[in-house]
């Protein structure tokens, strides 16, 4: 029989084993940083909330004047299109001017506390790499952002695929918006780590208001029309 030493080893015929302590095995699964994490969650969060309540809130739209599927269907995957280019764009151009501007400001800090110092070149530059490293991506805030919208816009565009009764079709499409956003909003809280509660109750009643206002405008206007 092997005994357990106060330094956590464990003798066993001479033969000594070091046991990772409880502390150091915690201390492994909260290495994750979340910090570097936020750059994309943030753009894939705004990506699939937008894309599921702009195309849902769309469809309800057309769903105000005009009880035909296939209305509703086109305006859904138009918008889908329409929005995942514009996320992808729009996240590329803004993530990479906060970048242009980061990095800037970054040099020229470093050249201000180094100037006349021509030794510490070297190390200006590999500190300025490690830097760097830590600035936003604005490749991952791209695709998180494309693929999010895209996997949110899909939800109300195959929800009401197949369904040819009006009121049945604009139920469902209310009824699956509703349950993807609790899903959305509970799964970014979790890879944020932040209260799932709240994350949820956002996206959800973010998502019912965008419909409820699209809904009725679109209808108000029709009837003004008339």
């Amino acid at each position: 029989m092997g005994s357990v030493t106060p330094n956590g080893l464990v003798a066993h015929n001479q033969v000594v084993a070091v046991l990772p302590s409880p502390a150091k095995q915690i201390g492994e699964k909260q290495s994750i940083d979340y910090l570097e994490r936020a750059q994309w969650l943030r753009a894939a969060v705004l990506g699939a909330n937008d894309g599921l309540v702009s195309v849902a809130s769309m469809m309800m739209g057309i769903g105000a004047v005009k009880r035909d599927a296939k209305a509703m269907l086109l305006a859904g995957f138009t918008g889908l299109v329409a929005g995942a280019c514009g996320m992808a764009i729009g996240e590329f151009v803004s993530v990479y001017n906060q970048y242009d501007v980061e990095f800037c400001q970054m040099k020229r800090n470093m050249e201000m506390s180094v100037r006349g110092e021509k030794e510490k070149d070297l190390e200006m530059e590999m500190e300025m790499e490690m830097k760097k490293r830590a600035l936003p991506n604005p490749w991952k805030a791209t695709l998180a952002s494309a693929l999010s919208f895209s996997v949110g816009a899909l939800v109300p565009l195959l929800s009401a695929a197949f369904i040819a009764d009006y009121k049945i079709r604009v139920i469902v499409i209310l009824a699956m918006t509703s349950l993807a956003s609790v899903i959305f909003g509970s799964v970014g809280a979790h890879l944020g780590k932040t209260p799932k509660v709240k994350s949820c109750v956002r996206f959800l009643l973010g998502a019912w208001i965008a419909m409820s206002i699209t809904f009725g405008l679109t209808k108000l206007m029709d009837v003004s029309a008339l």
